[in-house]
């Protein structure tokens, strides 16, 4: 079955994260996600807290937390007291970080430094002990298991997600470039003995109904930008012929990126992203055109189409997710993957 969730930019006040996360509850959406940058918005992690307290069904989340901004000790003690108050809704997306430390003028961390978290914080959640800067330590009140999905984009990171997370975060609702992600992401799963029927692979994108494809475009002509940030990277790191042209041919017109405009509607780095990239990594247009997205997104095996919640009339979005999309999956079974 494919699930819904929506992710919120936490823009004050905290009162309409929570408003927004009931009303998503109650036209059955799965699962809510903030973004976490502490910078640009409002830290996450205390309106989890409320979203958790407010809501009886949502499992809660980032969508993305980095471990360059926050140790992953107290990434671990945070979930793990989160787990506690929601009744173990929670969920950790997490990425090697992008806005959240480019604010500050510092990079990505390595892949190796985000494995070695995500394997840090899974144990310290579930009370075990570990060893960090060769101090054993031990969260011994903590109880939980920590489901954990992990934000790629290139092989070796997509290998990484299937190796160590339970879930894969893909940026983006084009088909075909989510197939091939996933046959990256199935490698690093199947490499390490686990079982990938049960791996959670979410798309995660920006998507607005309406008749007039123009306007819906304009809404989230933002989304394309922001995943350039992260194909410039990828750029630097593979040859350009190891990776799609689907992918990376489009930012070859980007001149740069305002951080302070990001994840926003009209934001003016983002005039370069054409209508055609737009309209592959976005989900738009009619209750039926968006329907038959998700239905191919649905047919290669993704089981959550997380909704990027940054646009105008978000509750008539909400609604109409509700009453016109969602309906039609709730008995849908994702096909079985071979």
């Amino acid at each position: 079955m494919i699930e819904f969730g929506i992710t919120l930019r936490p823009d004050p006040p905290p009162e309409r994260i929570v408003e927004l996360m009931r009303m998503a509850e109650a036209q059955n959406f799965s699962y809510g996600w903030l973004f976490d940058s502490h910078v640009l918005w409002m830290d996450p992690y205390p309106l989890l807290t409320l979203m958790a307290v407010n809501t009886t069904s949502l499992r809660l989340g980032t969508c993305v937390t980095n471990p360059g901004t926050r140790d992953p000790s107290i990434t671990a003690s945070t979930f793990a007291t989160l787990q506690a108050i929601s009744g173990d809704r929670m969920i950790m997306g997490i990425g090697r970080g992008d806005s959240a430390l480019r604010v500050m003028g510092k990079q990505p961390v390595s892949l190796t430094v985000m494995e070695n978290a995500i394997q840090e914080i899974r144990t310290l959640v579930s009370g075990e002990a570990t060893h960090l800067n060769e101090q054993a330590i031990q969260l011994k009140w903590a109880r939980s298991r920590l489901p954990i999905f992990v934000a790629a984009y290139g092989p070796k990171a997509l290998r990484l997600a299937g190796r160590v997370g339970d879930g894969v975060v893909l940026q983006c609702a084009d088909p075909h470039l989510i197939k091939w992600g996933l046959n990256f992401v199935r490698e690093g799963c199947e490499e390490a003995g686990r079982d990938w029927s049960q791996f959670h692979i979410m798309c995660a994108t920006a998507g607005y109904v309406s008749d007039d494809l123009e306007y819906a475009r304009s809404q989230v002509r933002w989304f394309p930008a922001l995943v350039s940030n992260h194909v410039i990277e990828l750029l630097s790191r593979y040859p350009a012929t190891d990776l799609p042209a689907e992918l990376t041919s489009y930012v070859r017109q980007r001149s740069g990126y305002d951080y302070q405009e990001h994840c926003q509607v009209g934001a003016s780095h983002a005039e370069f992203v054409t209508d055609e990239v737009v309209d592959r990594f976005c989900v738009i247009g009619t209750a039926e055109q968006c329907r038959q997205r998700i239905r191919e997104l649905a047919a290669i095996g993704v089981n959550e189409f997380n909704l990027y919640l940054m646009a105008e009339e978000q509750e008539r979005l909400l609604e109409i997710y509700g009453r016109e999309i969602i309906p039609e999956f709730c008995n849908v079974q994702v096909r079985p993957r071979t």
